[in-house]
């Protein structure tokens, strides 16, 4: 559904909405009164153009150039940018309409960081993804405006350039739709997509910044979630010790457990970890992309409580699934899972290795691995550890942006952990 005065094919919303209205019912009129009907369509025509530019006043400004290069679709303006995949990871995809700049990243960044995209003024795109915590937040359920709980743990926006499906239900299909999602959900951000715009567009900095980098002076929720998609995918880690030890041959870069463990990871009869966890010839995303029901979440009649992907595509297979996601700097995001329920990477070992709760949708793949010595654990942790990388340059909070900003929406969302009250949760499920 599109606002009143949104342009659409040229034309209004408004105008589509009034046309839709009344013309079926000039129609009739015209059968039974035609001598009245253009006296009377007269009169109709004077109402629609009245309510037109009422509701609709950018139509009369349609021949300006700002304007019709939003209806045709807007593209950045400023200097193209290459982002560069690290060691271990492909090129990074790119959308066709919303190619890097410059200006588009710094803009991205800046809007990343600042919390009045929120209704209260507490909460940014870094409160539950901060650089620091390896764009994480360290709790098990995140907090948003006024300190409320959610119900699912903040995903890493490390390598999410490279998920087909963004959240743990892979409900938006791309960053730029993403971004979207906690802007306006009332336990995030809570804000509406007219507040964001109305925010951005009473400062005089983005504006300018806007314009250096879209080539316009209408600032759209578009352009905002695209900037935010823009600095997004230059978050990328790779060119970890695995890395350098699977892809640059350099036999010193995994200690012996670490090359231990990445047999185990590999092997179908021991870890099958890869399985799910992608490993490849010339990049290892450590994601297939894909979503599984791994076991977690489910109570001992195997019911849930988190349906997860099941709610987007009402298949059954679908039950009690999430997405699959990266291992990429996996030992300092915890806790794990999409409910924050295991607090270490040894509580993620031993789950897999118990094979999981048994639930009648529990995926193919899992099954007890209670043949994994004590030892063998330590070796697949130590793998797992092995898989840190170091973040990209200028990803950090801009320097441009209030220090004040950012420090009240810290102290607002401190960083506290929530994993113990998660865990007495999921012992009651189970």
């Amino acid at each position: 559904m599109y606002p009143l005065g949104t342009i659409v094919k040229g034309s209004t919303v408004s105008d589509s909405l009034l046309s839709a209205t009344l013309w079926p019912g000039i129609s009739e009129m015209r059968v039974k009164t035609f001598p009245n009907f253009f006296s009377l369509s007269s009169v109709l025509a004077a109402v629609i153009a009245s309510a037109t530019a009422v509701l609709s006043p950018t139509i009369a400004a349609a021949s300006e150039p700002d304007d019709q290069a939003n209806r045709a679709g807007i593209t950045p303006v400023g200097k193209p940018v290459k982002i560069k995949a690290p060691l271990g990871l492909p090129p990074i995809p790119i959308p066709p309409d919303n190619p890097p700049t410059e200006e588009t990243i710094a803009l991205g960044r800046r809007l990343y960081y600042d919390p009045g995209l929120s209704a209260d003024g507490t909460v940014s795109c870094a409160t539950c993804h901060a650089p620091d915590l390896s764009f994480r937040d360290g709790k098990a359920l995140s907090n948003g405006v006024a300190g409320q709980l959610g119900s699912r743990r903040a995903p890493t926006v490390v390598n999410a350039a490279y998920n087909t499906l963004q959240f743990w239900d892979g409900r938006a299909p791309s960053l730029e739709k993403q971004a979207e999602g906690p802007l306006t959900n009332p336990v995030e951000m809570a804000n509406t997509l007219e507040g964001v715009v109305n925010y951005v567009q009473s400062d005089p900095k983005y504006r300018a910044l806007f314009a250096r980098a879209w080539g316009t002076k209408e600032i759209t929720i578009d352009l905002v979630t695209r900037s935010i998609g823009s600095f997004e995918r230059t978050v990328v880690i790779g060119n970890s010790p695995f890395d350098r030890f699977y892809y640059r041959g350099d036999k010193k870069a995994l200690s012996p457990a670490a090359q231990r463990g990445l047999k185990l990871f590999l092997n179908q009869k021991k870890g099958n970890c890869s399985v799910c966890h992608v490993i490849g010839k010339r990049y290892a995303l450590f994601t297939d992309n894909k979503f599984h029901n791994v076991g977690v979440g489910a109570d001992t009649s195997g019911n849930f409580e988190d349906v997860g992907r099941y709610v987007q595509t009402k298949s059954a297979s679908d039950m009690g699934a999430f997405k699959t996601p990266t291992l990429r700097n996996i030992a300092k995001t915890a806790p794990y899972m999409h409910d924050g329920s295991l607090a270490t990477l040894k509580d993620v070992v031993d789950h897999y290795v118990g094979g999981g709760t048994s639930n009648p949708h529990l995926d193919k793949e899992i099954h007890a691995l209670a043949f994994l010595t004590f030892n063998e654990r330590a070796d697949l942790k130590a793998f797992l550890e092995s898989l840190t990388g170091t973040l990209p340059p200028n990803v950090g909070p801009p320097e441009d942006l209030p220090a004040a900003k950012m420090q009240t929406a810290r102290s607002s969302n401190s960083v506290s952990d929530h994993s113990a009250s998660a865990q007495s949760r999921r012992r009651q499920l189970r």
